[in-house]
């Protein structure tokens, strides 16, 4: 994990980034990702704390259940299955439920296809049954 003095913050978007991040997909994940990071990956860690969990996670447009539910139907339509997993998992964490996650990927049926969908529900099953047990 990068030095406090490597990462200039002046507005604070990557510390409130880290929390955001954190209390959306867990203390563990987070702090396996950063572990893991080298000097190749150190950089990307470091720009989606900071911006997409910073900046965008952080802002207040939206609740946290909606920009869950948003991601799952994006990374479902974008066809993102290891990222559509954790997601499922992260929304079901903020309050989501099954049954909502359900209908956002029945919506996302009708404007993204059949097929991504179909996908998306088995990876969703999945995700969910771990989630529960």
């Amino acid at each position: 994990m990068p030095d406090d003095d490597d990462l200039p913050d002046d507005d604070g978007a990557y510390e409130r980034g880290l929390q955001v991040r954190r209390e959306v997909l867990g203390t563990e994940h987070v702090d396996r990702a950063l572990a893991g990071a080298d000097d190749l990956t150190r950089p990307f860690q470091d720009l989606i704390t900071r911006y997409a969990w910073g900046d965008v996670w952080g802002r207040e447009g939206l609740d946290r259940r909606t920009r869950s539910m948003l991601t799952v139907a994006l990374l479902a339509a974008l066809g993102h299955e290891h990222e559509l997993a954790m997601h499922v998992r992260a929304a079901v964490r903020g309050g989501v439920s099954a049954e909502e996650i359900g209908e956002v990927l029945l919506h996302t049926g009708i404007y993204a296809g059949v097929p991504v969908t179909n996908r998306a529900l088995a990876i969703a099953r999945e995700a969910l049954h771990t989630e529960s047990g």
